[in-house]
């Protein structure tokens, strides 16, 4: 077994671990490879190593790979930040899944492209869950705010080619899966509150967790995690 094989199949099991150690089906969990900045025949050795599902932040490095690496069952997810400008790439590349929609003013953007071509785009909502004044997302670190931000959640689903999956976010940079299981925990809290408000769209995706804190992110609902350094290795 090479050792990228050895590291996914270690991450499955981490994964179908934390997942049972939660009372929940392991199956229920999506690893995501996390292969930005990866060269194209890294992922077609992950590809070959049994990973179906990869992440990338940039477009203009995600499509070259993507057609390098032409291969059935393959699903590619973009979970960078999208500039408004590069909304009509991002359509054109066909993801599986864009996680990072972090604004109405992109959503809007994303929609015109898609009705435009015909499609419907699945995306997920990036919630900034934290509070981290850097960081991008719609602002759910406090509750008392969220009324308005369900409002704002319900004039996304009303717009065409797009359709809402559920939410992601990223938990402080450095936190481990301990410390940042209440910021998954907010997460899962505000997709509930979500699907209270609007009960018949689709709220069942939670994109959260990463490297150093996926299995905290299991124990809070996680079906998406995004694990990149620890299948790759470190990034040169």
């Amino acid at each position: 077994m090479t050792t990228l094989a050895a590291a996914a199949a270690e991450i499955r099991e981490r994964i179908a671990a934390a997942a049972r150690q939660a009372g929940r089906d392991p199956a229920d969990v999506t690893l995501v490879a996390v292969s930005k900045t990866q060269p194209a025949e890294l992922v077609r050795a992950a590809a070959e190593a049994g990973l179906a599902d990869f992440g990338e932040n940039r477009v203009e490095e995600a499509v070259p790979k993507m057609r390098a690496v032409a291969r059935a069952g393959l699903r590619w997810h973009m979970i960078g930040h999208v500039q408004s400008r590069k909304a009509p790439d991002v359509i054109a590349a066909d993801f599986s899944l864009i996680h990072s929609v972090d604004s109405l003013k992109l959503a809007e953007r994303l929609s015109r492209f898609a009705a435009a071509a015909g499609r419907t785009q699945p995306v997920l909502l990036e919630c900034n869950v934290s509070g981290e004044a850097a960081k991008s997302g719609f602002a759910g670190a406090d509750p008392a705010g969220w009324a308005p931000l369900l409002e704002t959640f319900g004039a996304l689903l009303a717009l065409p080619g797009v359709q809402v999956r559920g939410l992601m976010t990223m938990a402080p940079f450095g936190t481990d899966h301990v410390t940042a299981r209440p910021v998954f925990a907010r997460l899962r809290a505000l997709r509930d509150a979500a699907r209270a408000r609007w009960p018949r769209a689709e709220w069942g995706a939670l994109s959260m967790g990463m490297t150093d804190d996926f299995e905290g992110a299991i124990a809070e609902g996680a079906t998406l995690v995004r694990v990149g350094r620890a299948i790759f290795g470190e990034r040169g």
